[in-house]
């Protein structure tokens, strides 16, 4: 674990996986005076008292992320997306298969970004994990649902985008105007239904 001052107030902590991420995530959420975390793939962005956090991290078990899933969330998929052909080929198994894996699956919000409201989540079924599109589209339409890699996602918004799209939901995941802008939280657990 590497720690970078960021300003007066701020440290980035480095690590090397998301397992890593998590547990970093875990131990600061809870730590009073914490004024602001963000995690991403192998960072975590703190601002608070740098002193405790430096003490907080001496003891962090970067092997285990304790499952702390403050909310359970249900999105649900009508699964047309245009790629979803591409996926079930690529997988060798049919379209309804692919769903039954996307639909069984239950998510983990590592960490937002890419666009305000984005989530990453994690726990995406092996056969599904699969490479970007070779060709970015230019505008992906708001609610797709697509995967990349070891992730699966909602587009909360009109974006370019290379990730294969599988479905679409309904559901709002960035509001502006809310209280939380964002639907989706790093460490609320996810669950896609068929709508």
């Amino acid at each position: 674990m590497l720690l970078r001052r960021c300003g007066t107030d701020a440290l980035l902590v480095e690590v090397d996986s998301l397992t890593e991420v998590a547990a970093v995530r875990a131990v600061l959420q809870g730590l009073p005076g914490i004024e602001e975390l963000v995690p991403a793939a192998r960072t975590v962005l703190v601002k608070g008292p740098l002193q405790q956090v430096r003490e907080a991290l001496k003891d962090v078990d970067l092997t285990k992320a304790p499952k702390i899933h403050p909310r359970e969330i249900t999105i649900p998929v009508a699964y047309d997306g245009p790629d979803l052909d591409l996926v079930a080929e690529t997988a060798g198994i049919t379209k309804d298969q692919v769903v039954e894996l996307h639909t069984t699956a239950t998510y983990e919000v590592a960490f937002c970004g890419f666009a305000p409201g984005f989530a990453y989540l994690t726990g995406l079924p092996a056969p599904l994990q699969q490479p970007r599109l070779d060709s970015p589209r230019t505008k992906v339409p708001t609610g797709s649902v697509g995967i990349a890699g070891e992730f699966t996602a909602a587009y909360p918004r009109a974006t370019p985008g290379g990730w294969r799209l599988i479905g679409r939901t309904e559901i709002t995941l960035f509001d502006p105007k809310a209280e939380t802008p964002a639907l989706l939280q790093p460490g609320d657990q996810v669950r896609f239904v068929i709508a």
